[in-house]
């Protein structure tokens, strides 16, 4: 058996219901139940701190075509920075209306040949 630490904490009744509930819907004991979930809920970080809440990753899946804030934001640069590569030619892209657009594949392609 692990080494335990006790912890008493007074729920709210209804909490207290549903964990009861919990523990045995899933023959899973009480201790056991908020042992897994202060595990899901604490993330431990690399500074030997801990971070509360939750940890959730979500790809980003880039536009085809991206405005000049969106390219900005992709390439982690200033939206002065990827105007100026643009109107120098310097950067991929095309005017549509007056606003600049870029197609992902070619600022990729530009990316790989830097």
């Amino acid at each position: 058996m692990q080494d335990r630490t006790p912890l008493y904490v007074r729920l709210p009744t209804e909490e207290a219901e549903k964990l009861d509930r919990a523990a045995f819907e899933t023959k899973t004991s009480k201790q056991d139940l908020v042992t897994d979930m202060v595990r899901r809920f604490t993330v431990e970080t690399t500074d030997d701190g801990i971070a509360i809440g939750h940890a959730a990753f979500r790809p980003f899946a880039p536009p085809d075509v991206l405005t000049v804030a969106e390219l900005a934001s992709w390439l982690q640069v200033g939206e002065d920075a990827v105007a100026e590569l643009a109107e120098a030619g310097d950067l991929p892209g095309r005017k549509l209306a007056g606003e600049w657009r870029f197609a992902r594949e070619a600022v990729l392609d530009w990316l790989a040949k830097r």
